[in-house]
Order: structure tokens, then C-alpha cells, then sequence
């Protein structure tokens, strides 16, 4: 291999949202994730809605009231 060109593998923290954190190796010295093994549904067996954004409140406050486009009931005119 030749001297120089490769990048420092170094000894990683990952940390995680949900405050799990682990060492690994990588040419970071530290990685900071959204959601890890500890906390995703599919290795906890447990329903747990990722949002980061507000996407899934957002999405349920205009559906709530029953008044958008398509789902207002139409009145006779």
C-alpha cells in the first residue's frame, strides 16, 4: 500500500437521537444518527413513527376536521 493516500481509520463514537451510543471504527471521529438498532422498530418489535419533519401531525390536523377537498360532502346547490 503505498504511504499517503489513504484516509486515518480512527476509533468512532456513534451516537444516536434516542441517547444509545456505541464505538466503531471510521475515518470520522464522530457520527451522529437519527435512529439506531436500539430504538428502531424493526429490531424492538415495537410501533414507532420516525417524524422528523411534523409530517404525520400535519397530516392528521388536515384530515381532523373532515373539511378538505375531497372529503367535504357535497351540498345541494
Amino acid at each position: 500500500m503505498k504511504d499517503g493516500i489513504h484516509p486515518n481509520y480512527q476509533e468512532t463514537t456513534v451516537s444516536c437521537g434516542c441517547g444509545h451510543s456505541f464505538k466503531t471504527r471510521s475515518v470520522r471521529s464522530e457520527l451522529k444518527i437519527d435512529i439506531c438498532n436500539e430504538c428502531h422498530p424493526f429490531y424492538t418489535g415495537k410501533l414507532k413513527y420516525v417524524d422528523t419533519a411534523g409530517r404525520i401531525d400535519k397530516f392528521q390536523k388536515k384530515f381532523a376536521a373532515g373539511t378538505y377537498g375531497s372529503l367535504a360532502s357535497k351540498g345541494k346547490k
